[in-house]
């Protein structure tokens, strides 16, 4: 049976902080993966060390947080830095870790990557879902590099973060930190477990096409027309007002999104900064002749869906958890501002006793029903251990 403990700490010391979060959860007998968030304010290397002298042989990952993190304690946050971690623990359970620099080739190095966490595993064939992080930037190449390696693996996650989008963000195991690569965590178990996918936007009534984009993540025109000036004719604004970083800002309640095949799930599409010829440059890749939606939503039911979605995974576990792993998009968080304690009370509700932590990322992985893995910004992944 899963068992599973939370830990933090706020200490100025990257050291003194890993061990004090780790001390939290050492109690917890025969520990199989530690995950850690953390503040970029912190030496990652001394922090990973600190938990490491706690918790010796467990593998750890994870990567930096937007701002803090949530667990069942409340809102973790400190202006020095500040950690918190998730441990799981069961004897049944098989985790193999691990973590490859980017080199040349994102899509290589997923493949790097997903033999690496193989053989540490100990095994041959495919886990029964996997756990993602990478740096904003190549994640779909990264995910198609691990695809290669083990087929179809349903898989949650999220990209690392910063508190100012300036490009300080890392990524970590116990082995490495990096700030350009990817790291796995493989699952092996026979138990279920249920990811909730999810923008929690609605859909407006502005559809348009994409008619040309500069490499996969520039959008260039929609409808023909320039991506800025199309959007500010759905939401009555001057396209001047959504030049430079602007545009994340006002997209945060109104962003796109873009259907997958079936349908089932809309992937949010958050643009983040309004070029001078009035492109826009987006958190995810987007394709030539697909559609693209104006989303909309509101401050309020941000933080609704905050709360509500950990219900909605609970319930599609079919049980109640041992431990939620909840990602939370950073742009979402920064677009709650100080209303945030009423996510904490929210999560809190639904979580009830179950141990969860809550990240804030910048990038979102999961999948729905059938559908193929992907990414997302804005978004909720949650996921639910039995």
């Amino acid at each position: 049976m899963l068992k599973a403990l939370t830990g933090s700490s706020v200490k100025p010391s990257p050291a003194e902080a890993g061990k004090e979060a780790a001390l939290k959860v050492s109690e917890l007998n025969g520990i199989k993966l530690a995950f850690v968030y953390s503040g970029v304010q912190y030496d990652q290397k001394a922090l990973i060390e600190g938990i490491a002298a706690e918790l010796p042989g467990v593998p750890l990952i994870g990567n930096t947080s937007f701002t803090g993190v949530i667990t069942p304690e409340g809102y973790i946050a400190g202006e020095n830095g500040f950690v918190g971690l998730l441990a799981l623990a069961d004897e049944s359970l098989s985790v193999g870790v691990a973590i490859a620099e980017k080199g040349g080739d994102a899509r290589e190095a997923g493949r790097k990557v997903a033999k690496e966490a193989l053989a540490a595993a100990g095994k041959s064939v495919s886990p029964a879902y996997f756990y993602m992080v990478a740096p904003p930037g190549e994640e779909e190449f990264f995910l198609k590099g691990i695809t290669d390696v083990i087929g179809r693996v349903p898989f949650f996650g999220g990209s690392a973060a910063d508190n100012a989008i300036a490009g300080e963000w890392l990524l970590f195991t116990e082995e490495k930190v990096t700030a350009d690569g990817v790291a796995v965590a493989f699952f092996y178990t026979e138990e279920p477990f249920a990811n909730v996918f999810t923008g929690a936007y609605d859909e407006s009534q502005n559809v348009g096409i994409i008619t040309k984009l500069s490499g996969k993540r520039t959008l260039v025109e929609i409808d023909g027309v320039p991506a800025v000036k199309k959007y500010a004719q759905w939401t009555n604004q001057n396209p001047d007002d959504l030049l430079g970083s602007n545009l994340l800002v006002a997209t945060i309640t109104a962003p796109l999104g873009i259907k997958d095949r079936l349908g089932d799930l809309t992937a949010i599409r958050h643009p983040m900064f309004g070029n001078d010829d009035y492109s826009m440059n987006i958190g995810a890749n987007l394709a030539v002749n697909t559609a693209v939606i104006q989303m909309s939503s509101s401050v309020d039911k941000l933080i609704e869906s905050a709360g509500e979605n950990v219900e909605k995974v609970i319930a599609k576990l079919g049980k109640k958890p041992s431990a939620l792993h909840l990602v939370h998009c950073g742009g979402r968080r920064a677009g709650i501002g100080d209303r945030l304690e009423e996510v904490v009370e929210g999560v809190k509700k639904y979580a009830s006793d179950i141990p969860f932590i809550m990240e804030f990322t910048f990038g979102e992985y999961g999948y729905e029903d059938d559908g193929n893995n992907t990414t997302g910004g804005l978004m909720l992944s949650y996921t639910a251990f039995s």
